[in-house]
């Protein structure tokens, strides 16, 4: 690993042009009405997961299209309610796993709902969600090209939208403060974070780690790692469809979806990172709408911060949620 990409004093100034569609807003808020004509239905299911200080509920909540997407919450015991909650969306290729996977946030105090993620979960941890709508276009295998040649039938369209659904089965549960709802996710859950920040204007704060789909066709440019590769082999062969593939990626870029998040943010970026480029990474934060900060850690790849960032999020947090947190700050680069 090198350092590839801009100089950090070039990666802070860094504003590329965006190219948005001109009926972006209604777009998503055309789908997002789509859904909503569906119940949200969402039901907690206690779990013995063999935790003493933590309640386990399966959740299951209606998403896109009315499609039935998993969830957990896990809620600390002996904790007064109603909890502050984080929101959190999976990396790529991984779903919801089991409770245990996931004890951070509720052991320091919130309420924390894990999304599962649609048609993924066999890459790392489990999944047990399925997605039901129809590929019937040739992709590349993978879920960066599924529907990539219309932003109707997008995946991502699917997934963006579980994500405003999930914020919304959180706020539904009675042991979540509605008004202190944050969402959090690293690379692939990263993304989805920007997008629900932007899709969803009241949330407490938005904490993307090393955020994927964000300044997409620059990351096709300078990067071979998959998952943007999957788009740039995918033109090589449409070689027809290139123009198409990235007016439906204009749709999804976490650079038009940060300039309409206002919550404050908590970015990181590992300026070693060949899997999401830092220059996409800043390219998402400098456009973002509100308050923000990143985190840059110099020598890491997609790692990012790891535990430390962690860290750095947990003093973010009890900023925003209220509280002192008890951490100590952050090692990275301001």
């Amino acid at each position: 690993m090198t350092f590839f990409d801009l100089p950090l004093e070039r990666l802070r100034d860094y504003l590329p042009e965006r190219h948005e569609p001109a009926d972006f807003d209604a777009f998503w808020s055309r789908t997002l009405a789509e859904t909503r004509a569906h119940p949200l239905d969402a039901r907690f299911d206690p779990v013995a997961a063999g935790l003493r200080t933590v309640d386990v509920l399966d959740v299951t909540f209606n998403g896109f299209g009315g499609h039935p997407i998993k969830a957990w919450l896990l809620l600390p015991r002996e904790v007064p309610r109603p909890l502050p909650c984080v929101v959190e969306f999976i990396g790529y290729g991984g779903g919801r796993g089991n409770p245990h996977d996931w004890l951070v946030w509720s052991a320091a105090g919130y309420a924390h709902l894990v999304m599962d993620t649609r048609g993924q979960g066999s890459s790392w941890l489990h999944g047990d969600t399925p997605d039901p709508a129809p590929d019937g276009d040739p992709h590349i295998p993978g879920f960066m090209t599924r529907g990539i040649l219309d932003p109707e039938t997008s995946y991502y369209r699917r997934l963006y939208v579980d994500g405003v659904r999930a914020v919304e089965a959180a706020r539904a549960h009675p042991a979540v403060d509605a008004g202190r709802v944050a969402v959090t996710g690293a690379s692939q859950g990263g993304g989805v974070a920007i997008a629900v920040g932007g899709l969803v204007p009241d949330l407490a704060a938005v904490l993307p780690d090393v955020p994927f789909l964000c300044h997409i066709r620059r990351a096709t440019e300078i990067t071979a790692s998959n998952p943007y590769h999957e788009i740039a082999r995918y033109c090589q062969i449409h070689r027809d469809k290139v123009e198409r593939v990235f007016a439906t990626l204009a749709y999804l870029d976490g650079m038009t979806m940060a300039t309409r998040a206002t919550a404050p943010a908590c970015f990181s970026v590992g300026l070693m990172d060949e899997v999401c480029p830092p220059s996409t990474v800043f390219a998402a934060h400098n456009h973002y709408a509100g308050p923000k900060e990143i985190h840059v850690w110099p020598y890491n790849h997609h790692d990012g911060g790891g535990s430390h960032q962690v860290a750095a999020k947990m003093v973010f947090l009890a900023r925003v949620f209220g509280g002192d947190g008890g951490l100590a700050g952050s090692d990275a680069v301001g």
